[in-house]
């Protein structure tokens, strides 16, 4: 239970709650307890009248009116007792699912770009649902059900072997079996259930991706192959299931069974002792209780175990990620302001996890107020540039700095606080219009948003959808054109009003004359801000103060438009080829 120690603190922040829920288990224990033990005195009494020990009528109805209100009682004592233990200990697991998730989704905010190219989003995924939801069995049911047996096994053996020992002995000689059994069913049961998961993990994986692909299916015409896949899948899957319903099928004639035992040889021993007058009716009556009482606690230590030892496996999983130190460490505490003047000093990038070297001795300056343009073909490194800009990856401190500071020595939050970063491939939300803009300033009024998404041409387009700006956009924003995402999320960037604007090809999917549009716009907003438009358009850099050309990590020319346009190399072949091409 290595791995489970981590829960500890949340144990301990709980401790109250589940110190009162161990006290109530006890008081619930014992007033099971008393249950049989008023059936037995009233079959006694019973058993007296109809031998002649009792004559007095009135009394025994008395004693028997007694003793069904304390049956009454004690019942309704042991249920409300045993409600308040769910209500402490389940409650209990829940707020340290709660805790957990947050602390393992918080991780996942920490870790850094590298991380999440090296790990799969449905594992990730997997980690914050299902193995936390395996480890609050444990921190719940698990302590709820073992605090039971242990309090019940203390509390109604002791006073059975206090009332009939040899009896006792027989009565429970088959249960120890019936845990082993149980035991060694649910470890089978825990490997088919292992199995069952997998496959229905492929069948979502599988499902998810038809699904968001579904636009591709359609055009391609697979949808019979598609579909032919789907089948091999869920047949797969109900064999698996199938196997599981196998097994599970045991549990409960396997623990009858074993009760039945346990009922045959209180009855045979315990009438006999009757016969031999060493014990009373009641007594057997009381057995016959007590072993069906005992009975699911014992097979709970078998379900129990496994729980645990899921727990165990998933607790495992989650420590591997909340371990993880992130490859980016904010190392000062204080915000920093950033006015944007970004130097590259010579710098040289290889990707840590592909290894692929991705820029060679870049140098340029970009001063506040100032547009530089970055051209260059697929691969040249000029994504590469606006990631480390955004401290993404981390170089060497002369390589990189900001306001004349390497870019670590700022705070990591104040940094991005002054970016307005527009990928390459926009990524929208699964909510409205509105909030997909305002997720760049959450206290936007609406006049903000509608004035972002004019700047960025796309609120035309917006107020003609029959919602207007609460149309509800698909998965990853399917509902909207390429382009029409594009505007978005240059939106989302406007309204931020940071500092440092980036945009990362993100006017390749608008036609010439909106992009121009939004260039003018952004001329008008960036007067004192620093921008950089990373861009395959000479359109969209032409306006640009400098003009950088990549060509594999390397920059093989720099300076403006009309510089470039008069020397012969990369840029105005480029220029000559589109001007053709928007002439054509």
């Amino acid at each position: 239970m290595k791995e489970l120690q981590h829960l500890n603190r949340y144990f301990l922040k709980y401790r109250g709650r589940l110190l009162l829920g161990l006290f109530v288990t006890i008081v619930a224990a014992v007033f099971k307890l008393l249950v049989p033990i008023v059936i037995g005195d009233t079959l006694n009494i019973v058993e007296q009248y109809i031998n002649g020990d009792v004559t007095d009528l009135s009394e025994v109805k008395s004693e028997l009116l007694t003793n069904i209100f304390l049956i009454i009682g004690t019942t309704i004592l042991a249920a409300l007792f045993t409600f308040i233990m769910r209500q402490t200990i389940i409650v209990v697991s829940r707020y340290i699912e709660f805790d957990l998730k947050n602390e393992v989704f918080e991780q996942y905010q920490r870790l850094s770009l590298s991380f999440y190219k090296q790990n799969r989003t449905g594992d990730l995924m997997n980690r914050i649902s299902e193995d936390v939801s395996k480890v609050r069995m444990y921190t719940g049911p698990a302590v709820m059900y073992s605090t039971t047996t242990v309090t019940l096994f203390i509390v109604v053996i002791s006073y059975m072997f206090y009332k009939a020992p040899i009896l006792s002995l027989y009565a429970i000689a088959p249960l120890p079996l019936l845990s082993i059994l149980i035991y060694k069913l649910s470890i089978a049961i825990h490997k088919r259930s292992t199995i069952v998961q997998q496959y229905l993990s492929k069948l979502t994986t599988y499902t998810q991706e038809s699904f968001s692909g579904i636009a591709v299916i359609k055009a391609y015409g697979i949808e019979p192959r598609t579909n032919t896949n789907f089948v091999e899948l869920a047949e797969g899957s109900k064999e698996k299931n199938i196997d599981l319903a196998k097994v599970q099928a045991l549990f409960f004639p396997l623990m009858i069974l074993l009760i039945g035992v346990s009922n045959i040889l209180v009855i045979y021993i315990g009438g006999n002792q009757f016969i031999d007058g060493k014990i009373d009716f009641g007594t057997i009556i009381e057995f016959l209780i007590y072993v069906n009482m005992l009975t699911w606690p014992v097979a709970i230590v078998g379900w129990v175990s496994s729980m645990v030892q899921q727990a165990e496996a998933s607790q495992k999983r989650i420590n591997e990620f909340l371990q993880e130190e992130p490859a980016i460490q904010n190392t000062v505490d204080q915000p920093t302001p950033v006015k944007g003047k970004i130097t590259f000093n010579e710098l040289s990038f290889t990707y840590p996890d592909t290894n692929i070297t991705a820029l060679k001795n870049i140098s340029f300056s970009v001063n506040p107020g100032e547009t530089l343009s970055i051209i260059g073909n697929t691969g040249s490194g000029k994504s590469t540039i606006l990631e480390l800009i955004g401290r993404l990856y981390d170089v060497e401190d002369s390589m990189l700095t900001i306001d004349e500071q390497p870019i670590k020595q700022l705070n990591l939050d104040s940094l991005r606080s002054a970016i307005g970063y527009v990928p390459q491939d926009a990524f929208l939300f699964s909510d409205s219009i509105r909030n997909n803009i305002k997720f760049g300033k959450e206290d936007a009024t609406d006049a903000e948003v509608m004035n972002a998404a004019k700047r960025a041409a796309v609120h035309t387009n917006i107020v003609g959808f029959s919602k207007g700006y609460d149309t509800i956009l698909g998965e990853r924003g399917i509902t909207l054109s390429g382009g029409q995402k594009q505007r978005v999320s240059i939106a989302r960037a406007i309204i931020k009003d940071p500092q440092i604007l980036l945009f990362d090809d993100c006017l390749s999917a608008v036609d010439t004359e909106t992009e121009e549009e939004i260039l003018q716009n952004l001329h008008e907003i960036a007067q004192d801000k620093t921008t950089i438009i990373v861009s395959h358009r000479v359109s969209s850099a032409k306006n640009a103060d400098k003009i950088i050309v990549l060509e594999e990590g390397k920059i093989i020319q720099q300076g403006t438009h009309n510089e470039l346009v008069n020397i012969q190399g990369y840029y105005k072949e480029l220029y000559a080829k589109q001007l053709h091409e928007k002439e054509m």
